[in-house]
């Protein structure tokens, strides 16, 4: 399921990343890897607030939607 639709608090994992090349390239380097745990900290103005690796990202609902997670 894409990360817009998680739930709020849970942990999650990456699974996957779709887009192209420089899109995946710039998540990669926020830290959203394949395996990697990731929490939705909140949804605020279209916006998902994640922690990532010990650190607090805002990504825009379009970047989410390409970030899939279990």
């Amino acid at each position: 399921m894409p990360l817009t639709m998680a739930t709020v608090g849970r942990g999650q994992v990456v699974k996957e990343i779709h887009g192209k090349e420089e899109v995946i390239a710039h998540l990669k380097n926020l830290g959203f890897v394949k395996g990697a745990e990731v929490e939705v900290v909140s949804f605020l103005a279209g916006n998902v607030i994640v922690n990532v690796k010990g650190t607090r990202v805002a990504l825009d609902k379009a970047m989410a939607q390409r970030i899939m997670v279990i």
